[in-house]
């Protein structure tokens, strides 16, 4: 593990031991989903469910959202939150932001061309493997060795559950290696756009829209 990668999961830890909460990368998706995202959406490692409360209830073009998380906690806080519950936001006279909630690994549950928009906020610090604490936090957080162990195989397998001409919103740190992200998108037969760039002292985020490069409406 990296001084700045032990250094942010002994901060997230401080807050909370097992579901992760909103931060700057959850906002940066979050701006995404609300200018890109349209028709069924599912985001993949929903955490708390903030992002899918936020596309359920600000996104004008999107109809229904699924929220997915691997964490049987992350699901059970994802679910309170659909339900309005205490870990939802505080929106007075407003009815819960209901969207369904569903336990799995990346897209491994949902059915072939199932949803038009998937966003993915991915764990990417980069670990030390002889240094992983093994916790609901740290795979929250932690990304493997390269800070890509989840990125690639979601980037293989997230086009099986794409509409034909639908998009992949997906949150990149430079810790991850941004470059060799991207090529690994171009290899798996997307296109990419930068919708958000944002920078910080340790790291830079970017949001990209990938789409498939034989898209017809492209």
């Amino acid at each position: 593990m990296t001084d700045e990668s032990q250094s942010a999961l002994a901060e997230r830890r401080g807050m909370e031991t097992r579901v992760y909460q909103p931060a700057e990368d959850s906002g940066l998706l979050a701006s995404a989903v609300l200018e890109r995202g349209r028709g069924r959406l599912l985001e993949v490692g929903t955490g708390s469910g903030w992002v899918a409360e936020r596309a359920t209830r600000e996104a004008d073009d999107v109809t229904e959202v699924v929220a997915s998380d691997l964490s049987p906690h992350a699901c059970r806080a994802a679910r309170k939150r659909a339900r309005g519950g205490a870990d939802a936001d505080d929106s007075d006279g407003v009815p819960p932001a209901a969207f369904e909630v569903v336990r799995g690994s990346l897209v491994e549950p949902f059915a072939a061309d199932a949803f038009e928009t998937v966003a993915f906020n991915p764990p990417y610090l980069p670990t030390d493997p002889d240094n992983e604490w093994d916790d609901w936090m740290e795979r929250a957080l932690s990304g493997g060795e390269s800070g890509r162990k989840l990125v690639d195989p979601f980037l293989e397998t997230v086009g099986r559950v794409l509409a034909p001409a639908g998009s992949v919103l997906l949150l990149v740190s430079s810790l991850t290696g941004y470059d060799d992200v991207l090529s690994h998108a171009v290899a798996c037969g997307f296109a990419h756009e930068v919708l958000i760039e944002e920078s910080y002292p340790f790291e830079t985020l970017t949001v990209v829209e990938l789409t498939r490069k034989d898209n017809p409406e492209e």
